[in-house]
């Protein structure tokens, strides 16, 4: 059972930026992309970004393109998201997935918890 584990939530004010990490205890972890994933009170839960196994291709929602980056490291099996010019609306609990092939459109097969992050002055 692979599990996911994510960090670095909280409260921030309106502009300022969060890093978000995610865990996975995946033996396969290289092999496989990583996702991003949130969903806020009464709302759909949103794909964010999402990145391959090697770490060459990403994919971004246009909610967050050009704030968010997604990023990874494949010898500490841990993946990024850096989130800047926090906005009130990216309040939401965040959420790391792993598919188990290298690209994946957003369809994932192990989650993490979530973390949640609150942004508001």
């Amino acid at each position: 059972q692979v599990q996911l584990t994510e960090s670095g939530g909280g409260l921030v004010q309106p502009g300022d930026s969060l890093r978000l990490s995610c865990t996975t205890t995946s033996p396969d972890f290289s092999k496989h992309a990583m996702g991003w994933i949130r969903q806020a009170p009464g709302k759909e839960r949103e794909s964010l970004a999402i990145i391959s196994a090697t770490g060459l291709s990403t994919h971004y929602a246009d909610s967050v393109k050009g704030r968010f980056t997604i990023s990874r490291n494949n010898r500490e099996n841990i993946v990024y998201l850096q989130m800047d010019s926090l906005k009130p609306g990216d309040t939401a609990v965040y959420y790391c997935a792993e598919s188990n092939l290298p690209w994946t459109t957003g369809a994932f097969d192990s989650w993490g918890q979530g973390t949640q992050v609150t942004v508001s002055s």
